[in-house]
């Protein structure tokens, strides 16, 4: 049976920080709702980070956590940085195994990947500045938590 998330509004303390209108801030919004860290302090660390990033013909620019942070930053920032663990639930041709839904997901605070998102999970609860559930459809790559 199909347990859906519940869900609430929540910009991770965007809006206090002083920042305004929409952005692809998600890594950074989704980390400090999970963490409780404040988001001018992740904002800030994910985009120093950024600057170490190695530059490539398919990352020209590079990361920018207002237009959008690459596979390979955030995943030194939350790995590396936080110390936090990576738990897969999809594996390459296995298709979904694991949807945004209450019975799928752990208990806890979780950074949860989706396609082309991350979203924080804690307790059953999704909080986000828009409902990325999708009826409890929306496939989960995998989630970061503290070990």
């Amino acid at each position: 049976m199909r347990q859906q998330l519940n869900f609430v509004i929540d910009d991770g303390g965007r809006a206090e920080a002083g920042f305004r209108g929409t952005t692809g801030d998600c890594v950074c919004r989704a980390v400090a709702i999970a963490t409780g860290r404040p988001y001018k302090v992740v904002y800030d660390e994910i985009n120093k980070l950024a600057e170490m990033e190695p530059k490539s013909a398919r990352r020209p620019n590079g990361s920018n956590e207002r237009t959008g942070v690459y596979k390979y930053t955030y995943k030194r920032y939350l790995e590396d940085y936080l110390g936090l663990v990576w738990t897969p639930t999809m594996q390459v041709g296995q298709g979904c195994r694991v949807h945004l839904l209450r019975n799928e997901l752990p208990d806890g605070r979780l950074i949860v990947s989706v396609s082309r998102h991350m979203t924080a999970v804690i307790d059953g609860v999704v909080h986000d500045t828009h409902d990325p559930r999708r009826g409890g459809r929306r496939c989960v790559y995998g989630y970061w938590r503290e070990p």
